[in-house]
């Protein structure tokens, strides 16, 4: 009977819940008309007429809430910090029509004391959702937000929050337990006590959405952490930060996103695509699709771009082109687990320079830190990656692989050299993988399967 539900298990995993036509490049010009950016009226609003300070001591966030308030209530507008220092002793709330711009010249610093960061408001950590410390800068059901501008935003992480992850395990593993077992949201109460860090900036549940030209710097946690938003951009962003798992951009259960023009220096992914983990995101279902990334850079202690693990809720139809990766662990990075179920498909990858990889160029894992493997494997398919150049690879070139009873399916890799690596190939468990002009270590390694 066990075998018998576990094979069951593995047919509906494998079930297409969804009819798309494979997507093919031309696809990504009809989807980048469909991200609408935010429009805002002329009317400007300065920090400093609502009382703040901008002298890096004073609390400036009352003053700063205040403009954003005000501007969203009269019809919308500019928000703006002159240069300066602002210290914030809490979170910034956005509000909808407002564009918070913090010009050349100004830093906006958040307190490291996570009393401030209290009441508890519903985010999503690691995939679940929660009530947790306030993100930094935080918006739930908002319209047309943008935060622009030549400024530094500091969130002193590395003075508290970014410290916590060692006394985190009790409170992580109760977290995935309710949301396994379906807790409701408002029994799920974190904050005082416990120590799940917050996002720097977290956006729930938004639309028209865009972030440019800020520095991030000195995060708690994941930096730019949009979740349940459409039509979101990020454009001309740089995240300085190297504190523990400091992703610098995890679109989640996102719908149209254009992520251009960054430079991503993080101690974790540069990247990573996510739509919520196991139960709670099937209980959402709600995928990240329609995606495009485009001459960015990455520097960055983990992985460069990645897609997963936390992918229940599926991702399909990302674009990638014109990427160079400085330094990273893994290249471009796949990855999933038993206890997911899911889906990545529809990926288009081109044009990718890398200088150095310490572990794989590019990595399928099917299997990545399981818990309960309960059998719900994710669905690995349709995957074009083309024109890639790495000079040096400390580990594996392509490691591919997925499971005997769910192969990967239907990869395409092509025009791809990598310079040196220590293991050219490792491959188990494919169908319908085409190797075509790839060469490693000077020797061509084309292959077709079936």
């Amino acid at each position: 009977m066990k075998k018998i539900l576990t094979l069951f298990l593995l047919m509906l995993s494998a079930i297409t819940l969804h009819t798309t036509a494979a997507p093919a490049w031309s696809d990504m010009k009809r989807i980048e008309r469909q991200i609408v950016a935010p429009v805002f009226p002329d009317a400007e609003f300065s920090v400093g007429d609502f009382g703040a300070a901008g002298n890096g001591v004073n609390d400036d966030r009352p003053a700063i809430q205040a403009a954003i308030d005000c501007c969203s209530n009269q019809g919308g507008g500019r928000v703006v910090l002159a240069a300066g220092r602002y210290f914030s002793r809490g979170p910034i709330v956005m509000k909808s029509n407002v564009d918070l711009h913090l010009a050349e010249g100004s830093v906006l610093i958040f307190s490291a004391d996570e009393r401030d960061y209290l009441p508890v408001v519903l985010t999503r950590w690691e995939g679940t959702e929660v009530f947790n410390y306030s993100p930094l800068i935080y918006a739930r059901n908002v319209q047309n937000i943008a935060i622009t501008g030549r400024g530094t935003i500091n969130g002193q992480g590395s003075k508290n929050f970014a410290t916590w992850k060692p006394r985190q395990k009790a409170d992580q593993q109760n977290l995935r337990k309710q949301g396994r077992e379906g807790t409701p949201l408002h029994e799920r109460l974190y904050g005082e006590g416990h120590w799940l860090r917050p996002a720097m900036l977290e956006l729930v549940s938004c639309s028209e959405i865009l972030i440019e030209g800020i520095k991030f710097v000195d995060a708690p946690f994941w930096t730019i952490h949009p979740v349940f938003c459409n039509n979101v951009t990020v454009r001309g962003v740089t995240v300085d930060s190297t504190n523990l798992n400091n992703d610098g951009c995890d679109p989640e259960s996102c719908r149209n996103v254009l992520i251009e023009d960054c430079y991503f220096h993080t101690g974790d992914d540069a990247i990573a695509i996510k739509s919520g983990r196991d139960n709670d995101a099937w209980r959402t279902g709600q995928p990240t699709e329609n995606v495009i990334i485009r001459r960015c850079t990455f520097d960055t202690e983990i992985n460069g771009l990645c897609i997963g693990s936390e992918i229940s809720g599926g991702v399909r139809n990302v674009f990638a082109e014109d990427i160079r990766i400085v330094r990273a662990s893994h290249g471009l990075y796949f990855k999933s687990n038993l206890d997911r179920g899911g889906y990545i498909e529809g990926i288009r990858i081109r044009r990718i320079t890398v200088d150095r990889i310490d572990r794989a160029l590019v990595k399928f894992e099917p299997d990545y830190k399981s818990e309960s493997k309960e059998n719900h494997p994710t669905r690995f398919r349709d995957f074009v990656i083309e024109r890639v150049h790495a000079h040096d690879v400390h580990g594996i070139g392509l490691d591919i692989g997925g499971f005997e009873q769910m192969p990967v399916r239907n990869v395409a890799i092509s025009e791809l050299t990598i310079d040196h690596a220590d293991t050219p190939v490792r491959i188990r468990n494919t169908e319908n993988l085409q190797l075509k002009k790839v060469s490693i270590n000077g020797v061509r390694h084309d292959q077709k399967d079936r």
